[in-house]
């Protein structure tokens, strides 16, 4: 590919992004890398009733939690040449002049039609059985009717006119050539009452002034791609590239939806997963490398990723397949980066910096346990406390010794004694300690071991016992046992 790639990511700010839209930018910003090209984020708002506060900084966080930097936006103008502004509300002027130079040419025509009226066509179409559409009732107003309509204060549209007769062929890299036969299309509006754009017209403006070279669009779109081509082929301008990319659907084959496990991409975030995980299952909801390879750093997304091996057929969304990559991404993470990131989880739950040393020597044994960055809390969190654990004597004589706290009791004074007594304070040496003292007591292992690790941990499932013994210490571990002990006094008796 010779010419400059630049392709862009253009959403509507009307809420937090969900996963199939940042797949499509995904699929821009990898197209983009992978040629060296330019990546432009635009926000398409136009639609101002469907405008939500926020929106636009949830795209931003959206993009950036995931690495996906653009080279021209908002917040950063074109090195190329100005493009800008990257947000249609301030296009508004650039946009009438374009439908002016439609309707003085013939191609395009103010409509006065009022909503009461366009809604009585269309029940009446539908009555009749035919497809809605606009009747093409002020196609051919004279001036003079027009300058009458809008001096009664009416405000006009502008719609397209679209061709009566023939065919329009719109190009997808996908599926390849589609035709239409333009009398089955109507004549859509391209400027609203209200002097906004509708997205046909906006787009197509924006992406020929800011020379996208491909654009990357969900399958919805596909009907109104002879629309597009119609206004490319009215202003003389050459078409990018275009693929409608198909739609993630639920395991059900429906559209995906929260019923499904899938969220908004904060959510996943705030949930604990890891942006490259997510990053790299996403790349593979629609493309694929070859059909094995799964695990895919973002430099091989960049250097093998192209719209050839994109494919047309719908994507299904798998939440356990998700869960499965973060987990694999977590176990993959060098130790000294991982506690970075788990580090943050820790210190909001406990209120109080966690020392870094000491979860350095933790992360190797609970790794193996952790899918997503928030289950550090529940797994690790009896590590850093103070004080007495929080835990109840039913929970500590579990279901081996519920009537038998006497025993329990028992076990916790032998097991004191032996931790004070041995020599090396590691789980090697804990473990050649505690396994003959079960058989001493004439329990099973399991049973004891099941005690002990409530009774330093306040948990009945943590990391392997005696590592974790070991890193706790000494002073910790036999100051947990004797509070354990003093817990089951009065059930003792």
């Amino acid at each position: 590919m010779t010419a400059a790639v630049r392709t862009r990511y253009a959403p509507s700010p009307t809420g937090e992004p969900h996963l199939g839209n940042i797949r499509t930018a995904l699929y821009d910003w990898l197209l983009a890398r992978h040629y060296g090209g330019q990546f432009i984020l635009r926000i398409e708002d136009t639609d101002q009733q469907r405008y939500a506060e926020g929106g636009v900084e949830a795209l931003f966080a959206a993009l950036r939690w995931l690495g996906l930097d653009w080279d021209e936006g908002p917040d950063i103008g074109g090195t190329r040449g100005d493009y800008g502004p990257y947000i249609q509300s301030e296009r508004l002027q650039l946009y009438q002049s374009y439908a002016d130079r439609l309707i003085a040419e013939d191609k395009a025509y103010y409509c006065y039609c009022s909503p009461e009226r366009l809604d009585q066509m269309r029940k009446a179409q539908q009555a009749r059985k035919e497809p809605p559409r606009y009747d093409r009732l002020c196609r051919d107003l004279s001036p003079e009717e027009g300058d009458k309509r809008e001096a009664s204060g009416v405000t006009p549209v502008v719609r397209f006119k679209t061709p009566l007769t023939g065919e329009t062929e719109a190009h997808d890299v996908l599926r390849g050539s589609v035709v239409f036969k333009n009398e089955t299309l109507d004549d859509f509006v391209l400027m609203k009452s209200d002097g906004y754009p509708t997205y046909h017209l906006a787009s197509i403006v924006d992406d020929h002034l800011m020379e996208i070279s491909h654009v990357i669009r969900g399958d919805e779109w596909l009907p109104s791609a002879p629309r597009h081509f119609l206004l490319y082929q009215a202003f003389g301008w050459e078409p990018p590239l275009i693929a409608h990319v198909s739609r993630i659907l639920g395991p059900d084959k429906s559209k995906l939806s929260k019923r499904h496990g899938a969220h908004s991409v904060l959510e996943y975030r705030d949930q604990g997963y890891l942006p490259d995980a997510v990053v790299n299952f996403l790349a593979l909801l629609g493309w694929s490398l070859d059909d094995h390879t799964e695990i895919m750093s973002r430099e091989t997304l960049i250097k093998h990723f192209d719209l050839d091996r994109v494919l047309p057929n719908p994507a299904v969304f798998n939440a356990d397949k998700l869960l499965w990559f973060n987990g694999m991404y977590i176990r993959e993470m060098p130790t000294d980066e991982l506690a970075k990131v788990v580090r943050p989880w820790l210190e909001d739950a406990l209120g109080a910096r966690v020392d870094n040393q000491l979860l350095l020597r933790i992360i190797p044994i609970v790794r193996e346990r952790i899918h997503l960055l928030s289950e550090i809390v529940d797994i690790a969190d009896f590590f850093f406390k103070q004080g007495p654990l929080e835990y109840g004597a039913d929970t500590l004589l579990g279901k081996k010794f519920a009537g038998e706290p006497a025993k329990a009791a028992t076990a916790l004074e032998a097991v004191i004694v032996r931790a004070d007594g041995l020599s090396e304070w590691t789980h090697e040496a804990l473990e050649a300690g505690m396994r003959p003292l079960a058989e001493t007591l004439g329990m099973k292992a399991g049973d004891l071991f099941g005690v002990i690790r409530v009774a330093v941990t306040g948990k009945t499932a943590t990391p392997p016992l005696f590592e974790t013994m070991e890193i706790l210490g000494r002073e910790t571990t036999v100051e947990r046992l004797r509070t354990a002990l003093d817990r089951l006094g009065s059930k003792a008796g």
